[in-house]
């Protein structure tokens, strides 16, 4: 089979087809022919080797995917054959095949496209988790997503609005505010125009829950926009560009990494939390339960993932340039010969 396997940090360049043996299922595992691979932000600091929870090295990229079991172990019911199913895994999706343990390949929402299911895992995990379980958002609450036009914001953006809350985002361009605007938020802000926030704080009266995956000034103007009992969760840090032969980007990442401190947080009673999807797979009971919740909200609401763009599983490099270049809304995926 195909399979993109990491050798070196790099550039996009870096991403190079190789051939490699088709897995074969251990007794509790099945082999999923994926159709689809879903592209996260993610992967795009593993590549650059700026991601301290990346595989060891050489190892398949990709944390998601959608496709059909050809294979099932010994352990697994045979009748899952031809099974449709949406793929976590901390990596191997950049690959035409991966096996899995069988309960990380789940069943794929009926209603979703092949591409929507390989779109929904890592995104829609992301935001749930941050907005309930740890945000505890309510209906008619203020809330606020930065990067509100990328896949992880466009799924917060419609999960927040299908439950009643007062949605407000912060995008990088006139395109996405007006895209993040047609899914229903009550204001987008461009965080590259100087006002934004003063404007933002203005129109919001400020902010019970927010979503925060860019890290820098965006972070630290969100934390001061928070409400007295408000939360703010941390979700990624976009903004990092370490390069290593470059002292002073050691210090802009240093800068630029999400940091508060108690004294400042206890005189407005606010909470600042964080977590990793990558983390919580290892905890299925957990990661189920949450998945369950999820399936259930966006099927009873009409919710689907927003896909950007499109790119032949070939042109893989091609796929992080374009994440790279700030262009993208939505999800970005890889789109194999068998689909």
């Amino acid at each position: 089979m195909k399979a993109y396997l990491l050798k070196k940090h790099g550039g996009p360049d870096c991403l190079m087809l190789t051939e490699q043996p088709d897995p074969q299922p251990a007794e509790n595992e099945v082999v999923v022919r994926l159709h689809y691979s879903g592209v996260n932000f993610a992967e795009i600091l593993c590549r650059k080797g700026l991601y301290a929870w990346e595989g060891k090295r050489p190892y398949v990229l990709g944390m998601e995917g959608a496709g059909v079991i050809e294979a099932v172990g010994s352990n697994v019911d045979p009748a899952r054959l031809g099974e449709k199913v949406m793929v976590g895994n901390l990596t191997g999706c950049y690959a035409e095949k991966i096996a899995v343990p069988a309960e990380r390949a789940v069943p794929a929402l009926p209603n979703y496209s092949m591409a929507e299911n390989a779109a929904f895992l890592v995104n829609f995990m992301t935001a749930w988790v941050s907005l309930f379980p740890l945000g505890k958002l309510q209906p008619k609450e203020t809330a606020l997503v930065t990067a509100s036009a990328g896949g992880v914001g466009t799924a917060a953006v419609q999960l927040a609005v299908n439950h009643g809350a007062k949605l407000y985002g912060l995008a990088g361009s006139a395109e996405k505010v007006d895209f993040v605007k047609s899914l229903g938020a009550a204001g987008v802000y461009n965080y590259r125009e100087r006002h934004c926030f003063r404007q933002l704080r203005a129109e919001s009266k400020g902010i019970d829950v927010a979503l925060e995956t860019v890290g820098g000034k965006v972070f630290r103007q969100t934390f001061g926009l928070l409400n007295t009992f408000g939360r703010l969760m941390v979700a990624g840090v976009s903004n990092i560009n370490l390069q290593l032969w470059n002292p002073i980007s050691w210090w802009r990442t240093w800068r630029d990494i999400p940091r508060v401190s108690l004294y400042r947080m206890a005189p407005r009673s606010v909470a600042v939390m964080t977590t990793h999807l990558g983390f919580l797979l290892k905890d299925n009971q957990k990661a189920m339960a949450v998945l369950d919740d999820l399936k259930k909200f966006v099927l009873a609401h009409g919710i689907k993932p927003v896909i950007g763009e499109v790119f032949p599983f070939e042109k893989a490099a091609e796929a992080h340039a374009f994440i790279e270049s700030r262009r993208s809304i939505g999800k970005v995926l890889l789109k194999h010969q068998a689909a």
